[in-house]
């Protein structure tokens, strides 16, 4: 799609759209001020999306609104009409970015439209035509077993950070939480006599999920050995689970630092990330003969279409099968 040359005016001086949509000044303007910041608490409260995606939905139509602004001198809501929005999205289009930020972009558009519509800030809904890109349902990344092993091995337990780096592999590979949700869990969280424990996923929503006999081990390792000794005396702990050396809680960078670095010592070539743990604790299980059901509400997904996209390992499986055993396979 060719990339028009028109340009606007911001403070006196001529720059091209792209400029508009990659200004590092964002903030709402004061003519949509008060419907985004209606919008932004619907989704905040009457939604329960996290921070995160607030942050997200925040940037995306501020840049949107920016432009709208600035490059073509709207400030109503009610004028936006379907060539305005097609014309942003022709610019987004041409700085290349990816068609997960282009979908998401669009669902805030459409999004931020509809809610105008219901709250009666608008008679129709400009967005309503606009269409989602397809994106490709890429196969996840998944680590055998066997690499999957020996990276839990690679921290050792002769250090409190090596107990505490084995304690976070070996959650994030029984369990299947994501990142965010090991860096918050709390120690009121764990209930780990009775091998679960309780993740807060997206939206604030809890879900009980089992931990192996290795993850409990380990954990209950951690707590009575390394934990202690991360602590300190700065009360900054807030009653997180997995601490640095300063005594407060573990980043979600360390943690990614921590995969990188058991990656490496197992001798692994190619890029290991924490979702890869994620990704293989759902397809392990899938393998192992569990249910697409159960395997969803371990996950924490709301769709179980977003679980299905670990059944081409499941599936390859019973071609395998078929293949071997099957007299015409």
């Amino acid at each position: 799609m060719r990339h028009r040359r028109q340009s606007s005016r911001i403070n006196g001086t001529a720059v091209g759209f792209t400029g508009v949509i990659m200004s590092d000044k964002q903030g709402i303007m004061p003519a949509f001020e008060s419907e985004l910041e209606r919008y932004l608490q619907f989704i905040r409260v009457e939604k329960s999306l996290s921070e995160n995606t607030v942050d997200a939905y925040y940037r995306d139509l501020v840049r949107y609104l920016r432009f709208l602004d600035e490059a073509r001198g709207l400030s109503d809501t009610g004028a936006i009409t379907l060539d305005h929005i097609e014309e942003f999205l022709h610019e987004l289009v041409a700085l290349e970015l990816s068609p997960v930020t282009l979908a998401r972009t669009i669902s805030s558009i459409r999004g931020f439209h509809q809610f105008l519509v219901v709250e009666g800030l608008c008679r129709a809904n400009p967005a309503e035509l606009v269409e989602l890109p397809k994106k490709a349902r890429k196969l996840p990344y998944v680590l055998d077993p066997e690499e999957v092993i020996s990276m839990i091995s690679t921290p050792g337990t002769e250090t409190p950070a090596g107990i505490r780096d084995t304690a976070i592999l070996e959650c994030l590979y029984s369990t299947g939480v994501r990142v965010s949700e090991l860096t918050n869990l709390q120690m009121s969280q764990l209930f780990l006599e009775a091998g679960l424990i309780r993740v807060i996923g997206k939206g604030n929503k809890e879900r009980l999920v089992p931990a192996g006999e290795y993850a409990r081990m380990a954990l209950e390792k951690y707590i009575a050995d390394a934990r202690p000794q991360f602590m300190g005396s700065s009360g900054k702990t807030r009653n997180r689970v997995f601490l640095n050396q300063r005594g407060t809680p573990l980043s979600r960078m360390s943690v990614w630092n921590i995969v990188n670095r058991a990656a490496r010592d197992a001798g692994i070539k190619k890029p290991v990330y924490p979702h890869a743990f994620r990704h293989s604790f759902a397809t392990h299980l899938l393998e192992g003969g569990a249910d697409l059901r159960s395997v969803q509400e371990m996950l924490g997904h709301a769709s179980i279409l977003t679980t299905e996209i670990y059944t081409h390992v499941d599936r390859s499986l019973l071609h395998q099968v078929h293949k071997m055993y099957h007299p015409r396979g």
